[in-house]
C-alpha cells in the first residue's frame, strides 16, 4: 500500500517557492476571485489541485441552515419537538447517490438520528449496488471512507463505530461496500472540516457537525451547510487524500503498528500524535484504503454538463491542514485576500473573532491571541476604503440542549463592544495619524456588529439559554461568498469551503441566509460608539505565553459552569418581575 507520497509535500514544498502556477478556469472569477486566486496561485502553487483550486460548482436547492424557523417563529416558545429532524436526510441525500466512493469528514463520528441515517444510507447504498451497477462503475466493491478528528481527551473508537454502523448491512454487503473508519491527531491539531463527497460529483459542505443534541434538540445551535454539484465534489475528495496519507503514514511505524495491536482505539497514548483505523468487512490483510484518483472519462463527461447548465458558476476551493503542515494554510491566505479585495462591503455570520477568554477577565488564554491578519484586513477595507463592516456574533456561552459547558459552548465570551474595540485599535497601530474623532466616525458610520437574535425571543430561549451561531460564513461586495468549516478565529486544525464566486448565486445566498438574520439580529446598542471608543484602552491580549496547568483548567472549567448559571438565573428572575416586556426589554448588549 503506497503511504500517499504524492498527497505528502516533501520539507522544501511546505513553503511558497515563489513559482506562479496556472489555472485554465481562473477567466471567468470577479476580482474578489482574482485577488483569491492571485494569493493561492503565487504563494501556495505546491498544494494546487490538493489544498485549493479553481472550478466550477452548481448550489442545489436551498440552502440547509437550522433552526429551520431561526428568523420566522414569531412567539417567545423554543422550537417545537422534532423541529429539524428534516435535516439528518436532507444532509445524508448527497450520501445515498454512491455508485463507486465516497469521502465523510467531520469533528467527530454521528450520533443520535444523524447515525440511523447514515446507517440507512450505507444500506441503501449496498441495496442499489447491482451486478449492471458494478459492470458500469468497474468497481466490484463501493469505496466508502470516514475521517474523523481525534480530539484531546475525546479519541474515536474506530472499531465501535464500524461495529455500529454495518450491524444491520444486509448479508451479502462485503460484496457490494469496503469501508474505513480513520482519525488522527497531531498535537492539538485534527480534522474539523464538514465533508460529503460522492463519486467525484456530488458535494455536502458547511458549518454542521453531526450531532444530535446541539442540532436537533433543546435550544439548537445556529448553523450553515449547502449542497452542490460539479467539480467542487473532486476537491474534497482530495482534500481527504492527504489526511489518509497522514494516517497511513503514522500507523506504518513499528510503534503505529505496536499501538494498532495493542492499544485500543479509546485509550490514548504518550505521543503527540494519535492515528486510528478500521475496516470493513475486516481482513488480514493492510487496512489502508486507496486514494482518490478521478477517471477520465466521468471528468469529460462533468465538463460537458458543466458548459451546458448555466447553474455551474466560478467557485474556489480552499483549504487548511492544519499541524500536518508547518507553515502553509491556503485557505488562511484567501479569506484574508477576499476580505483585503472587498469595495463596498463585508458581511459576517461568524462564532467568534476573539480567541478564548480567561473566565470572568478580559484577556485572552495564555497562548492564544487575536487573529491579527484578519483584523488587519477589516481595518485596511474600513480605513482606506470606508468598507462597510456588519458582523453577527454567537451570544457568549451559548450552550444547546442539555449539555454541559465542558462538552459544547458556542460563543467565546466577547461583546460586541470588544470585537469592534480590537478592530478600531487595528486601525489606530495601522495609521497612527488616524484621530479620535476620525476613529468615532468609521464606527459610526462602516462598522456595525451584533448578536445573534430571533424575532421574538431575542438573544435568549425560553429558559435564559442565549442563541449559539455556528456558521462559518461571509459576503464580499455581495459577489462573492465563502461557505465552510474554518472559523475566523484561531485555530489550527484542518479546514475546507467554497468560495462562491457568482453575483446572482451570491444574492441568491444571501436572500436565503444573511437578509433574514440581519434583519432579525441588528440593534445598535450592541455597539455603542462611546463604549467602543473607551474599551480601545482595554488589553484582550494574554499577559504572557504560558500553559494552563491542569489545576488552572479545572478552575476555568468551574468559573464558566458558574457563570453560565449564574446568567440564567439572573434572567429566570428578572423576567420572573416582569415577564411581559420580553428577555431585551431592560437588558444591556454592549459591554459585558
Amino acid at each position: 500500500m503506497p503511504l500517499f507520497g504524492r498527497f505528502w509535500p516533501k520539507k522544501k514544498d511546505d513553503e511558497s517557492s515563489g513559482e506562479e502556477c496556472e489555472d485554465k478556469s481562473a477567466d471567468d472569477l470577479s476580482y474578489v476571485g482574482e485577488a483569491v486566486y492571485n494569493v493561492l496561485r503565487r504563494h501556495h502553487n505546491h498544494h494546487h489541485h490538493e489544498l485549493w483550486n479553481v472550478t466550477k460548482g452548481k448550489i442545489v436547492g436551498d440552502l440547509q441552515f437550522t433552526p429551520r424557523d431561526a428568523f420566522t417563529r414569531m412567539d417567545r416558545t423554543d422550537p417545537v419537538d422534532g423541529h429539524d429532524d428534516w435535516f439528518p436526510k436532507a444532509a445524508l441525500s448527497v450520501m445515498r447517490k454512491t455508485q463507486v466512493w465516497c469521502d465523510v469528514l467531520s469533528l467527530a463520528p454521528p450520533d443520535g438520528k444523524f447515525m440511523v441515517e447514515f446507517k440507512d444510507a450505507l444500506r441503501e447504498i449496498c441495496e442499489n449496488q447491482t451486478f449492471e451497477t458494478s459492470l458500469m462503475s468497474g468497481h466490484n466493491r463501493i469505496t466508502v471512507r470516514m475521517m474523523f478528528g481525534n480530539i484531546v481527551g475525546m479519541p474515536v473508537n474506530c472499531n465501535r463505530i464500524i461495529k455500529e454502523l454495518t450491524k444491520d448491512l444486509p448479508p451479502d454487503a462485503k460484496h457490494k461496500l469496503k469501508l474505513w473508519v480513520g482519525s488522527w491527531r497531531k498535537d492539538v491539531s485534527w480534522n474539523h472540516a464538514k465533508i460529503i463527497a460522492v463519486d467525484g460529483k456530488y458535494l455536502w459542505t458547511g458549518g454542521h457537525n453531526f450531532w444530535d443534541p446541539h442540532y436537533l434538540q433543546e435550544k439548537p445551535v445556529n448553523d450553515l451547510s449547502l449542497e452542490m454539484e460539479g467539480g467542487v465534489a473532486r476537491d474534497a475528495h482530495r482534500f481527504a487524500n492527504a489526511q489518509w496519507g497522514y494516517v497511513v503514514k503514522k500507523q506504518s511505524t513499528a510503534w503505529g503498528r505496536f499501538v494498532d495491536k495493542n492499544v485500543g482505539d479509546y485509550m490514548e497514548v504518550p505521543r503527540r500524535a494519535r492515528v486510528t483505523v478500521s475496516d470493513f468487512p475486516e481482513t488480514n490483510a493492510a487496512e489502508f484504503p486507496p486514494y482518490y484518483k478521478e477517471r477520465k472519462q466521468i471528468m469529460r463527461r462533468s465538463v460537458d454538463n458543466r458548459m451546458r447548465d448555466p447553474d455551474y458558476v466560478p467557485c474556489i476551493t480552499m483549504g487548511r491542514y492544519g499541524a500536518l503542515l508547518k507553515k502553509a494554510r491556503p485557505s488562511d491566505d484567501g479569506i484574508e485576500a477576499m476580505l483585503k479585495a472587498a469595495k463596498v462591503v463585508i458581511r459576517m455570520a461568524i462564532q467568534d473573532l476573539g480567541p478564548v477568554p480567561l473566565p470572568g477577565t478580559k484577556q485572552a488564554l495564555p497562548g492564544l491571541s487575536w487573529p491579527h491578519v484578519y483584523l488587519k484586513a477589516l481595518a485596511l477595507a474600513i480605513w482606506e476604503r470606508a468598507v462597510d463592516v456588519e458582523i453577527v456574533l454567537s451570544n457568549p456561552g451559548s450552550i444547546p440542549g442539555n449539555l454541559s459547558p465542558t462538552e459544547a459552548c458556542y460563543g467565546n465570551g466577547w461583546s460586541c463592544v470588544d470585537v469592534a474595540a480590537e478592530i478600531i485599535k487595528t486601525i489606530r497601530k495601522m495609521y497612527p495619524s488616524a484621530s479620535d474623532s476620525e476613529l468615532r466616525v468609521k464606527v459610526q458610520d462602516n462598522l456595525r456588529v451584533c448578536f445573534l437574535r430571533s424575532p421574538e425571543g431575542g438573544r435568549h430561549y425560553k429558559d435564559g439559554q442565549t442563541l449559539g451561531l455556528h456558521s462559518k460564513h461571509f459576503i464580499v461586495d455581495d459577489i462573492c461568498c465563502y461557505i465552510g468549516s474554518q472559523n475566523l478565529y484561531i485555530c489550527d486544525l484542518a479546514e475546507w469551503g467554497v468560495v462562491i464566486d457568482d453575483r446572482e448565486k451570491t444574492q441568491f445566498v444571501k436572500g436565503q441566509y444573511w437578509d433574514p438574520m440581519w434583519k432579525t439580529s441588528y440593534k445598535v446598542d450592541d455597539c455603542e460608539v462611546d463604549k467602543v471608543m473607551d474599551g480601545l484602552e482595554i488589553s484582550r491580549e494574554a499577559d504572557n505565553q504560558y500553559e494552563l496547568t491542569v489545576l488552572q483548567y479545572e478552575q476555568a472549567k468551574q468559573k464558566l459552569h458558574a457563570t453560565a448559571t449564574a446568567n440564567i438565573d439572573a434572567f429566570n428572575k428578572k423576567i420572573g418581575k416582569d415577564d411581559r416586556d420580553g428577555p431585551d426589554s431592560s437588558e444591556s448588549d454592549g459591554e459585558e
